[in-house]
């Protein structure tokens, strides 16, 4: 369905709405086994009368979200209001929520329902969830229901979801998805039977581009069944967590430079590696993993302070769990945390890939970079005695590895 087409679509239900009828989305039979509109909530006895007829969700983001007072929250195509509301009423009087939606006569309507329901810490947006009308790093929560499938650009949406998430923000969505790819004629049914699920990713098309937004602790839940591979289902995700003004995402070719200058700088201590000269990044980027590459950066500059990737162990099937990383920190940055984040993020990130051990090599001098991996569940497996030349000197090597408990336990 075409994005105008959508709109006009949601502005006459919005219109329907405001004129006193309660409006549906999907067929009668979605509504009885998948929850979609109000079902999906306790009470709401709370709300406007018309904030309830208005709603076309799939589920409770709200609750899914687990919503704190004081957040900052934003919700992704908000139609009549009601998640705004119920979210305003949990983050109560010192957090904000904002609603954002392509179609006026959605966002005039909503306005209307916060207006009865007396909720001043609410603020609609027009616009479209693509292109989201707010600063990064403005909300602590993203929550949606039922229509990051409507656009087709999702991309472009998590993207900005990442975007305009803090540091440690959360991503808890309710939406449909598939179970599998559809052929062309189960896709039809299925969009003929439950007209919410217009373009909708498979799992592991979700999966995929959260983590290319740089998204980790990634959980797809499935709820409804709806036939034909169609669920609605939970979407979980968080923004890497670090301290004020940085931020942790995927590595990109354009940091090359920074990245390698970092590499250079920490070989050049002669506590990092055996290596004493950094590849190019045609180098770099062939023996390292394409994902399971980030940065840590300045969101005022866009330096890059440190960064973290990893290869693979062997090609052997056996071994496709097992990685070994490296890790890197701005030599002007160091003793900020920035490492531990770094680091942190990477895990997650790798639990997410599938991955049950990480390992490395370190050189026994190199305390700081011992005790930061030992306080993330790193141990010393072994020593390399005198296992190489460096510089003149014979080092030993200390083999550390960390083993999940989330994945291979």
């Amino acid at each position: 369905m075409a994005h105008d087409e959508i709109i006009d679509r949601y502005s006459a239900l919005a219109r329907a709405a405001d004129a006193g009828r309660t409006i549906a989305d999907c067929r009668q039979e979605a509504f009885e086994q998948g929850g979609f509109g109000p079902a999906g909530y306790g009470d709401l006895t709370v709300l406007p009368e018309g904030a309830v007829r208005a709603s076309l969700g799939c589920g409770n983001p709200v609750a899914v979200a687990e919503l704190r007072a004081g957040e900052t929250v934003l919700d992704l195509g908000s139609g009549g209001g009601i998640d705004v509301l119920l979210s305003a009423r949990r983050v109560g009087p010192h957090g904000t929520v904002f609603g954002l939606d392509a179609s006026s006569a959605m966002v005039d309507l909503a306005q209307r329902n916060a207006g009865q329901a007396g909720a001043s810490n609410v603020r609609f947006l027009h616009g479209t969830i693509e292109a989201i009308p707010l600063p990064g790093h403005t909300v602590d929560v993203v929550i949606s229901n039922c229509v990051i499938n409507l656009s087709d650009d999702k991309a472009a949406v998590l993207a900005e979801a990442f975007r305009v998430l803090r540091p440690g923000g959360r991503f808890g969505v309710s939406d449909v998805v598939t179970a599998r790819v559809l052929d062309e004629q189960a896709r039809q049914r299925a969009e003929q039977r439950i007209g919410c699920a217009a373009g909708s990713l498979t799992v592991q098309e979700y999966r995929d581009l959260l983590i290319e937004a740089g998204f980790v602790q990634i959980a797809i839940t499935l709820t409804a069944d709806h036939g034909d591979g169609v669920h609605s289902a939970i979407v979980r995700a968080v923004k890497p967590a670090i301290g004020p003004g940085l931020e942790i995402r995927p590595m990109r070719d354009s940091d090359a430079e920074q990245v390698l200058a970092i590499y250079q700088a920490g070989l050049d201590t002669g506590q990092a590696s055996f290596e004493t000269t950094a590849p190019s990044w045609e180098g770099f980027t062939a023996s390292r993993l394409s994902h399971l590459r980030y940065v840590a950066v300045d969101t005022d500059s866009g330096e890059v302070l440190g960064w973290v990737a990893a290869s693979a162990v062997s090609s052997r099937p056996v071994y496709a769990g097992v990685v070994e990383h490296s890790i890197y920190v701005h030599p002007g940055c160091q003793a900020h945390g920035i490492g531990r984040a770094l680091l942190a993020a990477f895990i997650a990130a790798a639990e997410d890939a599938g991955v049950w051990t990480i390992q490395s090599g370190v050189f026994a001098e190199n305390a700081a970079s011992l005790s930061l991996h030992q306080a993330l569940g790193f141990r010393v497996v072994g020593t390399r005695e005198r296992v190489g030349r460096h510089h003149g000197v014979w080092r030993d090597v200390l083999m550390i590895e960390r083993r999940s408990t989330l994945v291979g336990a």
